[in-house]
């Protein structure tokens, strides 16, 4: 089995180098899913957010508020680690235990765990492989803002919340380069795949 750790900042195209990986047969882990999964109604992790932030962070049907929760915490170091420390712990066993699962299923498989703040939580060294999804800051800035419909004020707060640039290359055992158009991409990651399948 071979672990792969892919990152890359917010509107960098991380999410579809996972989904190009899929593609070419890897198990995905997605840690953004996970963290999701971990705190949806009647888990041990909601009730420990709710405990934290106080039931405001709560929608009407129960749920997550995720942007009324993502205001307080992306402006907020503080409060943002206190956040990741209820959150963290949940996502990494729930990992582990669908790594495991692959491993058992094919011991030749290739698990890509998809994590954003891989970088910024030191995980880097848990991988056989660290692959990079690269993008100018102004390139993703320009996608968070056309693409996903942030304000830009917010859409930098977010970048700014992250690794920088320079910190995620500096992990990086392989660099997907993002910068251009689509079609460029699934050419690339199918290079990638056969490197760490090979």
């Amino acid at each position: 089995m071979v672990k792969v750790g892919l990152t890359g900042g917010i509107g960098s195209g991380k999410s579809e180098v996972s989904r190009l990986f899929a593609e070419c047969g890897a198990v995905i882990v997605d840690a953004d899913r996970i963290a999701r999964e971990v705190v949806e109604p009647g888990t041990p992790g909601l009730a420990a957010v709710v405990a934290e932030f106080g039931a405001e962070i709560l929608a009407p049907d129960g749920s997550l508020d995720r942007p009324r929760l993502g205001s307080l915490v992306f402006a907020d170091p503080e409060r943002l680690a206190a956040l990741n420390a209820i959150v963290h712990p949940l996502v990494g066993e729930r990992s582990a235990e669908l790594e495991r699962a692959a491993r058992e299923a094919d011991e030749d498989a290739v698990v890509v765990h998809d994590v954003p703040l891989l970088v910024e939580n030191g995980l880097a060294p848990l991988y056989d492989k660290v692959v990079v999804v690269d993008a100018a800051p102004e390139t993703r800035l320009d996608r968070l803002v056309r693409l996903r419909g942030m304000a830009e004020d917010e859409a930098r707060a977010r970048m700014a919340a992250q690794a920088g640039r320079e910190e995620r290359l500096a992990v990086a055992d392989i660099v997907i380069d993002n910068n251009g158009p689509l079609e460029k991409l699934a050419p690339r990651v199918r290079e990638v795949w056969e490197a760490l399948h090979g």
